[in-house]
């Protein structure tokens, strides 16, 4: 007999189903799995190191758990994760709401039911999936939502006294025992409603109107919180602080790479996306870059984070910024462009927080600015630094190309070009080609297009072109001409001025 097939209390007895509390549950399933060599919490990247073994540690001791950390740290994703360490089934009376351990009751009803039927009471199964209670703190969460309040229409039809546990109406956390019970951004709690949690995390005594009810809750707490809070919008208390055993602080990637491997991860791309457009290392390296730069730019509030999110939205606009293109010229496929990050701006606004300095500038001139100092950063992992070269007394090889700028010509590169006229556009640069040839020989067609296009933008960061910002695209000219140039051109745009 499986154990799913048993449906009464003595079909229970009579198995080998032993009863235990919900964290010796999660410790013995991390155990096995630990000793089978297993991941577990598939999906989170960059914390092998760092979070997860403080993780397991803290699992390992039975500990209520606080994940501590900025925005877009993947807190809710690891608490969510926890459930894979409970056990898939687990039998409950039937129809407690409370999902009484039919070995171990807590409620009225299930001590109710052991009394009157005996082994005959009816067992159900319930699935670890649905073991999990989250709730996001909010100023406006009362104690009845979590705790429970006093039905009083329940009390005037059963005629019971209110102190009665059957005319309790029980909130979220009674609701969610023998499971994981989650509250997301706790400082956001107010402090009357954390002090309403001391006695179930220690005590399990919960007070409902004056009147004190022991339920030996049987509960696994993981609460999140971001350090900003601390300051902006309020705090935890230090006694429920000090219940909380283990505080694990998350993170950001370390890494270009982990950065990376997350954004991919986690992108929503059509099929068709994936078929038709080509999206080269360089531009995924660039989006992560972006973030890279925001988090140690000075225009943006570091206490309040970059969250991942930034870099899955901006490479989901990247995308689909391309297939537009590629929609609007009737083409087939088509490649990410350097072009194609003004799509990524939308994605960038509005996950920053600008200080005051930012402010000043803006979102959209700040967007753009970690665009720039992205491309520059990049340029050096695949070319020679414009400014070391400039200096040195070897042959310039960035020199043909802007001695070409530097004869008046200039180049329009929008968005939305058509191939034939993007390639063509470039091609018609003076020793842009060469130069890509000259440093990455064994390139494709299209990614020796980017690299060339990628120069372009590297070299204007360097300050060694100018490169004026259209509302659909960039103009690139010489240098010194649009310094000296009183009266420029309408095209020769200032950022100021672009579609943002």
């Amino acid at each position: 007999m499986t154990n799913k097939d048993i449906k009464t209390l003595g079909q229970l007895k009579k198995s080998d189903y032993r009863s235990r509390s919900v964290k010796d549950e999660l410790r013995q399933n991390l155990i096995l799995q630990l000793q089978k060599r297993e991941g577990g919490f598939e999906g989170i990247v960059g914390f092998e190191d760092t979070v997860i073994p403080d993780l397991q540690t803290a699992i390992l001791s039975r500990h209520n758990i606080l994940l501590l950390g900025l925005r877009g740290q993947a807190k809710t994703r690891i608490a969510r994760l926890m459930v894979n360490l409970l056990d898939e089934y687990v039998p409950y009376i039937e129809g407690s709401e409370l999902y009484d351990d039919p070995l171990n009751p807590i409620s009225w009803f299930g001590h109710n039911e052991v009394n009157t039927k005996g082994d005959n009471t009816p067992i159900a199964w319930l699935h670890r999936s649905e073991r999990y209670t989250e709730k996001l703190a909010t100023p406006d969460v009362t104690v009845a939502d979590l705790i429970g309040d006093v039905d009083p229409i329940k009390a005037a039809t059963m005629k019971l006294h209110y102190s009665d546990e059957r005319v309790i109406h029980f909130g979220l956390i009674p609701r969610a025992h023998r499971g994981i019970f989650v509250i997301n951004e706790l400082p956001d709690l107010q402090a009357r409603i954390q002090v309403s949690l001391f006695n179930i995390l220690q005590e399990k005594d919960i007070q409902i109107r004056g009147f004190k009810l022991r339920l030996p809750l049987d509960l696994q707490f993981v609460f999140t919180a971001n350090p900003e809070d601390y300051t902006n919008r309020g705090s935890i208390v230090t006694p429920l602080k000090d219940r909380i055993e283990s505080q694990i602080l998350t993170h950001y990637p370390r890494s270009i790479e982990i950065s990376r491997k997350i954004t991919q991860q986690e992108a929503l791309l059509s099929p068709e996306q994936k078929v038709a457009i080509e999206v080269d290392g360089l531009v995924k390296d660039m989006v992560e870059q972006i973030a890279f730069e925001a988090r140690s730019s000075e225009y943006i509030d570091k206490k309040s984070g970059v969250s991942a999110r930034l870099t899955i939205s901006a490479f989901e606009n990247l995308v689909s910024n391309a297939e537009r293109r590629m929609i609007l010229n009737g083409e087939s496929s088509t490649f990410i462009r350097i072009a194609d990050f003004l799509g990524v701006i939308p994605a960038i606004t509005g996950k920053i927080e600008l200080v005051y300095e930012g402010e000043l500038e803006g979102p959209a001139k700040v967007a753009n600015m970690l665009i720039g100092k992205a491309i520059k950063t990049l340029l050096l992992q695949f070319f020679p630094d414009p400014e070391k070269v400039k200096k040195s007394k070897a042959p310039n090889p960035y020199a043909e190309i802007i001695n070409w700028f530097g004869d008046s010509n200039t180049v329009l590169l929008n968005d939305d070009l058509p191939f034939e006229e993007y390639k063509k556009t470039l091609n018609s640069v003076a020793g842009l080609k060469e130069l890509v040839k000259k440093f990455h020989p064994k390139l494709s067609a299209n990614q020796q297009l980017l690299l060339m296009e990628f120069v372009l933008h590297g070299l204007a960061e360097f300050s060694q072109l100018n490169k004026g910002f259209l509302d659909n695209g960039f103009a690139f000219s010489d240098m010194f001409n649009s310094l000296f140039n009183l009266e420029p051109d309408e095209d020769d745009l200032d950022i100021d001025d672009d579609r943002y």
